[in-house]
């Protein structure tokens, strides 16, 4: 191919379109490299002040190149990044007490190390942690970015939006999706598969969707397992438990149980008969 054919073409892609942003986007090296850095202060078991301050310099450096590169003013992006350096005595807090909560749960579990290295519901979490504080932060799109970094790292979906409290637990985690509009209390366990989802969308007078709240609210020590649904802006009782495979789309009283009914059983089919 000729210079004149490569030029002709990048003109036609440096082509403005109102329709799309013109900032540039992080790279996903980059998404890594600073939730890297944030898994090590939160997680790594040192008292050494010195190690501690590196990291976080290193993560608000991180942290503003990954603004800035949003066509975001240099002063701003200082300034959001160092407000998040503020939040990470509380990022630190909530995220031991999503790995303990992890450990406790799961007997195969060896030690709080292995949960936080190796469980895509510790990963999952570090992300949407980070994430929602950046949200907060007001920077939605790469709260979404980080966010969906996870999703595809371990199959888990949370909305950057969703608010989850203090010792949250997820066993195995693959296909568990989470709505913006969702409100999970603490010590909540979701297993894999687990929606919780919008049961319709709301629509204006001009027949665009409504951004209000349409995602259950999961109150204190409730238990879902695998592959249960619950959509809509229902609200689960707190010590309930709903077993797996149900479809839930109604509020669920304090200290429920919710589990499939069992089936009728027949002995046997004669002339049809139990069919």
């Amino acid at each position: 191919m000729d210079s004149q054919t490569i030029q002709h073409i990048a003109r036609t892609l440096a082509t403005e379109d109102d329709m799309w942003t013109t900032s540039t986007l992080p790279s996903t090296a980059q998404i890594d490299s600073f939730i890297d850095t944030v898994r090590q202060i939160v997680f790594l078991p040192t008292r050494d002040e010195v190690i501690a301050v590196t990291l976080i310099v290193e993560a608000i450096r991180q942290l503003e190149q990954l603004i800035s590169r949003g066509a975001c003013p240099d002063d701003e992006a200082t300034a959001t990044a160092h407000r998040f350096a503020e939040q990470l005595p509380e990022l630190r807090r909530l995220l031991r007490s999503d790995v303990e909560a992890i450990a406790e749960r799961d007997p195969a579990a060896q030690s709080l190390s292995e949960v936080a290295s190796c469980y895509p519901g510790a990963t999952a979490m570090l992300h949407h942690r980070v994430a929602h504080c950046l949200s907060l932060l007001g920077r939605p799109l790469l709260a979404r970015i980080i966010s969906e970094r996870a999703h595809s790292l371990t199959g888990i979906d949370i909305h950057p939006s969703a608010t989850i409290g203090a010792s949250f637990a997820i066993d195995h985690g693959t296909g568990i999706a989470v709505g913006a509009t969702a409100r999970i209390g603490h010590h909540v366990m979701l297993y894999q598969g687990v929606t919780l989802g919008a049961k319709r969308f709301e629509h204006d007078e001009r027949g665009r969707l409504v951004d209000g709240p349409r995602h259950p609210i999961v109150e204190d020590y409730v238990t879902i397992y695998s592959n249960t649904s619950v959509l809509g802006r229902v609200c689960i009782g707190h010590h309930s438990v709903l077993g797996g495979n149900l479809w839930i789309t109604h509020d669920v009283a304090p200290h429920s149980q919710v589990r499939q009914s069992k089936p009728i059983q027949h002995v046997g089919f004669i002339d049809g008969e139990g069919i």
